[in-house]
């Protein structure tokens, strides 16, 4: 099966790499590599957009352009930035939760990723381009569980989470962005307006 979307900057065992529809590019395949033609998911190295980005002493040379690469793979080809909610990506590059659309369409949704099966809470901001906002799919119900787990470790009762399980995507979101790059319109214009970000609906 020829893959339909491209997964950019992924672990090694990242779940994308198990499905047919996808090619995955983890490090040993330099994402910049990346010819176009389908649309893509982009999880460009975030630490350096990061509020503790001053202590990021370990980041490669030329690390934090790559987000600013990845945005204009989005816009060309349709896709979606998977991003922190902290980053500062948003706002100083990419429109923040319920602003208006950038002149390209884009906008951007925030979800916490233990509704889609994380270990932990997750919140994550999603620049999405190329896919109306009223086409997007319906978000899953908010998880009310409680969870032992924690990604730096400082919520009361919970553990840090491990390297793996700080970085993975669960299998929920990934299923999310197929449907969602699914309904990618390329070469159209795309007209949502401010009135319809953001919201939620329960997946079916």
């Amino acid at each position: 099966m020829e893959p339909r979307f491209a997964a950019l900057f992924v672990r090694d065992d990242s779940a994308y790499k198990k499905r047919d529809v996808w090619d995955a590019f983890d490090s040993t395949r330099d994402a910049r590599t990346f010819k176009g033609g389908y649309p893509c998911v982009c999880h460009p190295p975030c630490r350096k957009w990061g509020i503790l980005a001053h202590m990021a002493h370990n980041a490669r040379p030329g690390e934090k352009r790559l987000a600013i690469w990845s945005i204009i793979q989005v816009r060309r080809n349709g896709g979606i930035i998977e991003h922190p909610a902290s980053s500062k990506l948003f706002k100083k590059h990419l429109p923040d939760v319920g602003h208006m659309p950038d002149e390209f369409g884009g906008f951007t949704i925030e979800v916490d990723q233990f509704d889609f099966g994380h270990v932990a809470h997750k919140k994550t901001k999603l620049y999405i381009c190329g896919v109306d906002f009223k086409d997007l799919p319906c978000l899953p119900s908010k998880r009310l569980d409680h969870t032992d787990r924690s990604i730096c470790g400082n919520v009361a009762g919970t553990k840090r989470c491990t390297q793996y399980q700080r970085e993975y995507t669960p299998e929920a979101l990934i299923d999310w962005f197929e449907v969602a790059l699914s309904k990618i319109n390329k070469g159209e214009k795309h007209e949502t307006s401010k009135s319809e970000l953001p919201t939620k609906c329960n997946r079916k």
